[in-house]
């Protein structure tokens, strides 16, 4: 409520010779400030919360190949840890992939930083930037990016996307035993290009176990889920690729515009496989969301549920202020102490986690079913 104070201020003003007081009324007014209340959405177990400790990586000035962004990780839980694969860019604007280790899935290890990956095409040292007709999250070098790791056994896998030195981004798979990887010997395998030449692919993920029996890697949730299986992985061997929707496929035109590709590697529940994927929204096309969807466990390109609200959206500071604002995208979720924890970028900038209690996030997911996306089955 306003409250109002009148004070009286005696003027004198001198004309001729007498001098004339004239009392004048100020009022001065104190208004108290009314707080506008801002009324969101309705929080549900869905929506997933943010660490307090975002962003918990963030490029260096003192490490060259991460000197501008530190952003999209994948990560991987073993042995009571969190191990984090992430996109980095340096002075030259090449993408390699950094590491970094978390106990507790929130902070970083101090010193836990280094150089664990680079496509091997092409030197992260290079002082020559190769010219490309493509790039993305602010770098222009190639190189590779946003990767997804799969443990596999005693194995661990990466799929990413990879410029191939002559001007075509394409997906590259490659290995690397769990006992390097664990004590940080990079001695990853020689990658192979998946993809055919001439096209731009992202978002490719492989299963973390067998289904019927076959390797799987999910390519393409839109026009309808695509999936190809194999005896071996060691068929993909430069030669033979997988074919999925792209610019020039009859398919291109038919796809959601929307939905932007899926994110981490599937994860295993007793609901089915839980992805989670990337898609906008069409009163807000500028802003990246994560969604989430359950595939059925033996024929995952049936869809199951399918979430009927994003699960985190760029709000926050560090999900607008980058490369590219109104941005998260995800590429790694784990499940620790039955906790669900998604690694995301922010910006094309920065990399952050954000959680949620695993079970009542798939009850919720279960129960508010929304399909959208269409089920099919592909085989190769």
């Amino acid at each position: 409520m306003a409250v109002l104070k009148k004070k009286k201020k005696i003027i004198s003003k001198k004309i001729g010779k007498k001098v004339v007081k004239k009392v004048v009324k100020k009022t001065t007014k104190k208004i108290s400030v009314v707080k506008k209340k801002i009324i969101g959405k309705k929080k549900t177990p869905l929506d997933l919360k943010r660490s307090k400790s975002n962003p918990i990586i963030e490029p260096e000035s003192n490490l060259y190949w991460e000197s501008k962004a530190s952003f999209n990780p994948t990560a991987l839980y073993h042995d009571g840890k969190v191990h984090i694969i992430y996109r980095a860019i340096g002075e030259n604007d090449m993408s390699v992939l950094g590491y970094a280790k978390s106990f507790n899935g929130y902070n970083i290890e101090k010193n836990s930083k280094e150089l664990a990956y680079y496509h091997k095409l092409i030197s992260p040292v290079s002082k020559i930037v190769p010219q490309i007709s493509y790039c993305s999250g602010g770098g222009w070098g190639g190189g590779c990016e946003d990767p997804r790791l799969t443990l596999f056994n005693d194995r661990v896998y990466m799929i990413y996307t990879a410029f191939d030195g002559w001007g075509s981004v394409r997906i590259a798979l490659t290995s690397i035993s769990l006992d390097d990887f664990l004590k940080r010997r990079w001695n990853w395998e020689v990658p192979v290009l998946i993809s055919p030449p001439g096209q731009i692919h992202k978002n490719w993920v492989l299963f973390p176990e067998k289904i019927n029996g076959r390797y799987a890697i999910l390519h393409s949730i839109s026009p309808h889920i695509m999936i190809n299986y194999f005896d071996k992985l060691e068929e993909l061997d430069g030669n033979n690729f997988i074919h999925s929707v792209h610019q020039g496929s009859p398919l291109w035109g038919t796809r959601d515009r929307l939905i932007r590709g899926v994110g981490p590697a599937p994860i295993k529940t007793k609901y089915g496989w839980l992805v989670l994927y990337h898609k906008m929204e069409k009163n807000e096309m500028h802003r990246y969301k994560l969604w989430a969807m359950i595939l059925d466990l033996k024929d995952p390109a049936k869809i199951l549920y399918n979430s009927n609200q994003p699960i985190l959206e760029p709000d926050e500071w560090y999900e607008n202020e980058g490369y590219k604002s109104g941005v998260v995208y995800s590429c790694g979720a784990v499940v620790k102490d039955g906790e669900l924890f998604v690694y995301y970028g922010g910006a094309d900038k920065v990399s952050c986690v954000a959680t949620a209690n695993l079970e009542k996030f798939l009850q919720e997911l279960v129960h508010s079913n929304v399909t959208k996306v269409k089920s099919r089955k592909t085989k190769e």
